[in-house]
């Protein structure tokens, strides 16, 4: 379990973003270190029929490996998972992820609130929420309850973000999140990184990427 720079630590990062949020994750996934201790977990709107290749596409852009999470895989330190068009992606207790086909919430499927409900409840104060750029309010509760259960709460700056009803969402609801910049993320994030070179992660999911 790593630090942050605020001195907080956390075991997952859940993100969430909608409209703008694949040049929003552009800045922050790319920029995290080889050795980016917590789990992640990304939700990103998209119809139903998309293809997923967006896991493909920055997995070669990015240190650490990105995957399209599978139903019931284990949830691995340093490896970004993206929710697969079509599904909630949802933290079972601690340890791994699962998918459903629950109806959509924010009419949307996969759904920010279902990520991060997931992740208040199985990681409390070990759970990151990240909202970023975004058309809706999809995430605004989710992110509330991962910071009433102890968890950290940020919000992109508005001012920043492609689309500001996201982030503003949150804001309006009165969760007390820390509002940042891409940049200012970016640079926390890059503190979240194991001290030793040598990690060994579930599954070699890591020390894969670094082979290759």
């Amino acid at each position: 379990m790593e630090r942050s720079s605020a001195g907080i630590s956390f075991d997952v990062v859940v993100i969430g973003a909608s409209a703008g949020g694949v040049q929003a994750l552009g800045q922050l996934l790319p920029r995290l270190p080889a050795h980016f201790a917590p789990a992640m977990v990304v939700v990103l709107h998209q119809p139903a029929d998309s293809s997923g290749v967006l896991a493909e596409m920055f997995d070669a852009k990015c240190r650490l490996p990105v995957r399209l999470a599978e139903d019931k895989q284990p949830l691995v330190g340093g490896t970004v998972l993206f929710a697969p068009p079509g599904y909630h992606t949802l933290i079972e207790g601690d340890s791994a992820v699962a998918l459903s086909l629950d109806a959509p919430e924010h009419y949307s499927r996969p759904s920010i609130d279902v990520l991060f409900e997931s992740a208040a409840w199985g990681f409390r104060e070990r759970a990151l929420g990240i909202l970023l750029t975004g058309a809706s309010a999809d995430g605004a509760a989710g992110l509330r309850l991962i910071q009433r259960a102890g968890g950290g709460a940020w919000v992109q700056d508005p001012a920043t973000a492609v689309s500001d009803l996201m982030p503003k969402s949150a804001l309006e609801l009165g969760v007390p999140a820390q509002v940042l910049s891409l940049e200012q993320m970016s640079r926390r994030l890059a503190h979240m990184a194991t001290s030793h070179s040598d990690v060994t992660v579930q599954g070699d999911v890591r020390n894969d990427k670094e082979r290759n």
